[in-house]
């Protein structure tokens, strides 16, 4: 292919001759002033920044010696920052500082060289202040200067911008000290021996804790095309920081992580970053957490973070790598007019084992060596605008396809089909051993449960039981609005599935591992029919906690109404259906004659309508059963008087029970389960009634009115 020839007129290149070589002959001599202006240039700049400093920041900044040294180097000696009223910030020896010239013609202040020996950095805290406090203050005028706002894209590329351009193209960095003082009781500190960027190249060794661990930074760095490729590492060790455990009671540890940033750059209206996380043998340790450590041996995300106008957001592009399995996720925080948050995460068909085996070590202790076979999918979509919680929108599901269970795990999830030990627990403690079989006699069969009661409880805590697979969305979609609304842990979605997986399988305690757990081992047993609906609320049944150490349906009707389960009215089986999310409370629900409080007329009416509604029970008018429901004669003794004031939120099951005694501590275990004569099924519970959840002012009251009591009845019989 040839290209057209043009021909320009001589008098045209003449011109353009001219007009270039008078725009050099202006740079030049502007230079030349510029050279020798320098200096002055150099202390004006240094004067105002200096002001500003103290100004806008309260910081003191003293620079002991300063001046050029080269084209377009500064150096400068002695450098102190001090923040008003705290403690020395920053101490620096010697520095060297070189910057681009031809980005400066444009205003851009781009790093080309630092080089620092011997520098000091000490953050201190002392109780809630600290020499950083300057960082959160803002100028009074920047509130009302720009009144209208920066977008959030164009805010992160101008922030990105002004770190990528502090980064020099080469860097020599000796002894620079980072020293952490907190309140005296945690000090922790890394020393710089060497950090160097040479043509990009990265190379840092760090001291910490003086020869505790020494750590190293490594890779590439190209601030001008917005690139970087960076690892930690330690040597002949894992990279951690005891200073967290004994601040946050966390271990947090890894043998390597690295980050990279591809690109960043606009994409539309949005600025858009693309990089990289990844880590080899994270170990992670908290008590919120898990009991254990959990340990997870590789994983990865390729990211693209999208920032626009007023949201961030983690691209579905991005995808999340756990050793050979991968699932999308999609994030988005949008923050104004009003907030709204977002997650959506899609795991696509791949090998169930894979996925099994790529789950973090220690999280789900039953499940490990388990073996599967088949495929899974998973999709998971969340939706909440804040200025309409209850419109929130919940969806999961997790999709086999010729799955099967190969080979058990540690824990055999169908070992609830015959007999089996249960052993309930108290603040982490063990109760007892319950037998779930016949040789209890306690136990009762799921055909011996009166109708009513079994009705009850499904109304009140679990209505499609029969028909869902462990989840009812419903619900769960529900408990987030609520919980939102209220601004903490109101209401929860379990269901019969899952309140059975939580007491059978698994400890009692409360961790964001242990729920997972609980979740997927209910999927497993509902979604592969390991165990069937009947046997599943039979044992449920029987383990469920109805009172101070009474643990199922057997005991529960021999303990409040000296009856057996088969025998049970309407108002009693509503009654117990109505214990069960706080079965601790249940004696104080009743009148010192044995008759139901008033306050709980109508919960009956509540759940007896929708009943009836189902055709599940007769239609009521007179409260289904509340007034037939009669507190056993031998426990009636035990109740407080019905002028007492009981608060029953401090009842909750995580909290240390108050000291109720129910019974006769000289009766033995038999007496306790099956009583003396009328077949006592009481419990004993340690301490007394009459004091229970008074306030001291009013145990004060009382006993100065029983003195004056006492005084009168002296005087009267004096006269």
């Amino acid at each position: 292919m040839h290209l057209p020839k043009i021909n320009i007129p001589k008098k045209y290149i003449k011109i353009g001759a001219w007009v270039l070589g008078g725009f050099l002959l202006v740079l030049v001599i502007g230079g030349i002033i510029a050279y020798n202006k320098r200096e002055a240039l150099l202390e004006k700049m240094m004067a105002k920044a200096i002001a500003k400093a103290d100004k806008d920041y309260g910081l003191d900044i003293k620079i002991g010696e300063y001046g050029f040294n080269g084209l377009n180097t500064v150096q400068m000696k002695g450098i102190s920052v001090v923040p008003k009223d705290r403690d020395t910030l920053t101490t620096i020896n010697d520095m060297t500082i070189g910057v681009k010239l031809f980005p400066l013609i444009f205003g851009d202040v781009k790093l080309s060289e630092i080089n620092l020996n011997s520098g000091k950095v000490n953050i201190v805290f002392r109780d809630s202040l600290s020499n950083l406090d300057f960082f959160l203050k803002r100028k009074k005028k920047d509130s009302t200067e720009n009144k209208s706002k920066i977008g959030l894209g164009d805010l992160a590329h101008n922030l990105l911008n002004q770190v990528l351009y502090k980064i020099p193209d080469n860097m020599e960095v000796k002894d620079f000290l980072l020293n952490v003082n907190d309140n005296d009781t945690a000090k922790l500190t890394f020393l710089t021996t060497t950090a160097t960027i040479d043509d990009g190249d990265l190379n840092s060794t760090i001291l910490v804790n003086g020869n505790e661990a020494t750590w190293h930074i490594k890779g590439t760095v190209k601030p001008g095309k917005k690139q970087l490729d960076v690892m930690l590492f330690a040597d002949n060790k894992k990279v951690e920081l005891p200073y967290l455990e004994r601040k946050l009671q966390a271990r947090f540890s890894f043998d390597t992580v690295r980050t990279e940033m591809k690109n960043a750059d606009y994409s539309g209206d949005n600025f858009k970053i693309s990089g990289s996380w990844s880590v080899k043998n994270l170990l992670i340790n908290h008590p919120k957490i898990a009991s254990n450590d959990i340990i997870v041996p590789d994983a990865k995300i390729d990211a693209d973070m999208l920032i626009g106008k007023n949201f961030v957001a983690l691209d579905s592009s991005s995808t999340i790598f756990l050793k050979n399995a991968a699932i999308h996720p999609y994030l988005k925080y949008t923050l104004s007019p009003h907030k709204i948050y977002e997650l959506q995460l899609h795991a696509p068909d791949q090998d169930a084992q894979e996925v099994l085996s790529a789950f973090p070590k220690g999280l789900f202790e039953s499940l490990e060596g388990m073996q599967v076979s088949g495929k899974v999918r998973y999709d998971l979509n969340f939706y909440l605008d804040s200025a309409l919680p209850d419109s929130v929108q919940f969806n999961s599901s997790l999709t086999p396809m010729n799955f099967k269970i190969l080979k058990w795990g540690k824990t055999n999830l169908q070992k609830i089909n015959s007999d089996f030990i249960y052993t309930p627990y108290e603040r982490g403690k063990p109760m007892r051993d319950i037998m779930i079989g016949p040789s209890n006699p306690n136990f009762t069969p799921l055909s011996d449960v009166s109708s009513n009661f079994k009705n009850a409880i499904l109304t009140s805590e679990d209505p499609s039981f029969f028909t869902h697979k462990g989840f009812v969305q419903e619900s769960i979609r529900k408990s987030f609005a609520v919980n939102f609304k209220e601004k903490k842990f109101v209401r929860g979605g379990s269901t019969i599935s899952m309140q059975l997986v939580k007491n059978v399988f698994l400890s009692r305690q409360k961790t964001l591992a242990r729920k997972a757990e609980e979740i997927l081992i209910v999927w497993l047993i509902e979604n592969n029919h390991l165990v069937s609906k009947n046997r599943m609320l039979e044992v449920y049944f029987n383990i469920i906690e109805m009172g101070q150490n009474i643990y199922g349906i057997g005991e529960a009707t021999r303990y409040y109404f000296g009856k057996r389960p088969s025998d049970l009215n309407i108002g009693e089986g509503i009654f117990l259906a109505n214990i069960v999310p706080r079965p601790k409370i249940a004696l104080f629900k009743f009148r010192g004659d044995g008759g139901l409080k008033d306050y709980l007329y109508p919960y009956f009416k509540y759940i007896g309508n929708i009943m009836a509604r189902r055709g599940l029970t007769p239609a009521d008018t007179s409260g289904y059963g509340f007034y037939n429901v009669r507190l056993r004669e031998g426990l009636r003794q035990y109740l407080l008087p019905d002028s007492a004031k009981i608060d029953t939120n401090a009842f909750d099951n995580d909290d240390p029970l108050p000291a109720v005694e129910t019974q006769d501590a000289s009766k033995n275990l038999f007496d306790r389960l099956f009583g003396r004569n009328k077949k006592d099924t009481t419990t004993t519970q340690p301490a007394k009634l009459d004091t229970a959840q008074k306030t001291k002012k009013e145990l004060r009251q009382e006993r100065r009115e029983q003195r004056r009591k006492e005084k009168e009845k002296e005087k009267t019989g004096q006269l």
